[in-house]
Parts: C-alpha cells; structure tokens; sequence
C-alpha cells in the first residue's frame, strides 16, 4: 500500500459553502463512487456478512455511506475526517475496533474519487461498479450452484442446513398446485371392490 497523508483534503472552490456538486450527474457519481468505496471495505463487508450489527447489519452500511457522503456538505473535508467517521461508525453500529489501516485506504480512497469526479472523471467510479456487479452476480451463481443436491451425497445434513434460506424461494413455486384428495373404494358395476395398484391404503 502506497503512504497515505491523513491531511489530505478538498476544498470548496470559490464562495461554495460546501463540496456538494451542483451537477445532478457529478453529484450522482460521487454518491455512486462512496458508496462503492464503502462496500470495497473488507472489515465493514466481514461485519454485515455475520451480521455483527443484528439483523439490519446491511442498512447500517448504507447508512454508514449516507453519513460519509454528508460530510461533503462542508467547505473542507480531509482523509483523517473520514477515516475517523468510519472507525467511530464501526465501532458504533458493529461494536467492532478496526486496528489496521483499512479504514484509511477507504478515507483515501474516497478523497480520490471526489478529485476524479471534479475533474468530470468518472473512470474510477465505473470501475468500482463494475466489480461491484461482477462480484454480486458471481455470488448469486454461487447460491444457485448450491441449491441443487448433491447426487453423491443427497441426504447430508450439512447441504439441507446450508439451503435452508432457499425454502421459501423453492417452494413458491408449488403453492399453487392442486393435490389430489384421498380417493375412497373403487367398485365395477357388478358390486366388486376393486383393488387399488398405488398408493397404500389405511386400514380401520
């Protein structure tokens, strides 16, 4: 990792009260570029995968990206600020202590895409959707491939606990599906029972 200086900072230019582009598309990139930057944290990603923050873990992180992109709303924000607000917001929300520099490369990075974005570009910030995308359609490939049982081992415990978060999407499909109801004694026209190949019938 390349030395990062927690002083650096951006500016409003001009008489702006705040950093918050007045263009709807920069400010819609910039949005897009924190909150890829936010979902790139490993540490955070770790925290809401195991739901470290109850069961509203992966709205915490949103809420963590809303908070960082309203610091842009001041005349000057520097990377120290941002990786401050993350520390406090993982410690808060997920009662986890980050002890590394993790937080700091995303404070970092963050102040990267806003200079980027400023300059109209949005190279970066495509770049980190595209991953982003690349990796959430990977992990649904992954959860479809686990779906399906496995023709060696059909009846392991372990493969009908891991799936069971896809019951309710497995079964919706059937509830629609008429059963046929329990039929009762078959008789021909001469009065003879007749006997019934399926099924197993219950004796009174």
């Amino acid at each position: 990792m390349a030395s990062i200086d927690p002083a650096d900072y951006v500016e409003a230019q001009d008489d702006s009260k705040s950093l918050r582009f007045g263009d709807e598309k920069q400010q819609a990139k910039f949005e897009l570029g924190v909150c890829m930057a936010i979902y790139k944290w490993e540490e955070l990603e770790t925290a809401v995968v195991n739901s470290w923050g109850g069961p509203k873990s992966s709205e915490k992180r949103d809420w963590i990206s809303g908070i960082t992109i309203d610091l842009f709303e001041s005349k000057v924000v520097d990377v120290a600020l941002i990786e401050e607000t993350l520390l406090y917001a993982m410690f808060d929300e997920f009662e986890t202590q980050v002890d590394n520099d993790s937080a700091l490369y995303i404070a970092d990075l963050i102040i990267k895409i806003y200079r980027q974005v400023s300059a109209q570009d949005y190279k970066l910030v495509d770049e980190l959707y595209e991953k982003w995308q690349a990796k959430q359609n990977s992990k649904q490939a992954h959860d479809a491939v686990n779906i399906n049982p496995d023709p060696q081992n059909p009846d392991s415990s372990d493969d009908e606990s891991d799936n069971m978060e896809d019951v309710p999407a497995l079964t919706e499909g059937v509830k629609n599906i008429d059963v046929a109801e329990p039929q009762g004694p078959i008789v021909d026209d001469d009065g003879f029972e007749l006997v019934q190949k399926k099924g197993k019938q219950r004796r009174n």
